[in-house]
């Protein structure tokens, strides 16, 4: 919930990006950052999650510093505190309070109900976000076309990496504006995810969007890999990852495999698009 807290701050105040790149976080040496975000009125600030103090950060270019403790409280006491720091620093925002892509929300400001904060988790999680990101960071650098940051979205909680083919992609029928924005153009995306109460199972992601025929049965590697249907997607199960004798080979490898057999059958100028 602070993740989206401080998430919808940086949507409130940011300039709007496709693809809804403004809404994301990044990876650092203590957590995740949003970046730069400005102050009307001059300057920047950014919000930080530190999982070494366990504390979120507030910093701004005007020489200040606030930072509200990452610990077991409800939501709601943690979102007062939050608001009124960001007052104190003359940050003046207003966010949806209701949180998204989370089953029974409740209002942050009401939200007395959730108030667990478990360190060493998202301490670890954390830890696999250092080790997953720079896998994603060499996988991009293979890619010359249209390629997104390796960000983290507080919705899904799921660190991603999008390439794009350069054309547009039919519209969803049905499709919200989110879905409309967010897949105007055909991609092709990896990721991680650390599941859910639905899917426990943490795990790598790849897809196509739209999904070329026959992606499904596709030869990819490694072996390990599964095309789940109902979510149309391959999966890798971070646990495999975790404990084979080369993790990054093998990450890098599903990264790879996934993104060439969408490409080919969906005709992608590989040659304009790629290179060693």
């Amino acid at each position: 919930m602070a993740l989206q807290m401080a998430g919808k701050v940086r949507v409130a105040l940011a300039a709007p990006l496709n693809h809804f790149w403004q809404a994301t976080f990044y990876v650092t040496a203590r957590g995740l950052t949003t970046g730069a975000i400005p102050i009307h009125g001059g300057g920047v600030f950014t919000i930080g999650f530190d999982f070494c103090d366990h504390e979120l950060v507030i910093e701004t270019s005007r020489n200040q510093r606030a930072t509200v403790p990452l610990r077991p409280g409800p939501v709601a006491d943690f979102y007062k505190a939050f608001m009124a720091k960001l007052a104190a620093l003359d940050i003046d925002v207003h966010i949806w309070t209701m949180p998204v892509e989370f089953p029974g929300p409740i209002r942050f400001d009401l939200d007395q109900t959730h108030a667990s904060y478990d360190a060493d988790a998202a301490y670890r999680w954390w830890q696999s976000l250092v080790a997953i990101a720079p896998v994603f960071e060499r996988f991009r650098a293979g890619f010359l076309g249209k390629c997104s940051p390796v960000h983290l979205f507080f919705g899904a909680m799921d660190l991603a990496c999008t390439r794009f083919s350069g054309r547009r992609a039919p519209e969803r029928p049905g499709a919200d504006a989110v879905t409309r924005e967010s897949y105007s153009h055909e991609v092709i995306s990896v990721g991680y995810w650390p599941g859910d109460s639905a899917h426990p199972q943490a795990a790598f992601y790849a897809y196509a969007a739209p999904a070329p025929a026959g992606f499904d049965r596709a030869a990819i590697r490694p072996a390990a890999a599964v095309y789940d249907a109902k979510l149309g997607e391959y999966l890798l199960a971070y646990d495999d990852v975790r404990r084979s004798a080369d993790p990054e080979a093998m990450l890098l490898e599903f990264c790879r495999s996934t993104y060439e057999a969408a490409a080919d059958l969906a005709h992608w100028d590989r040659a304009a698009l790629e290179r060693s």
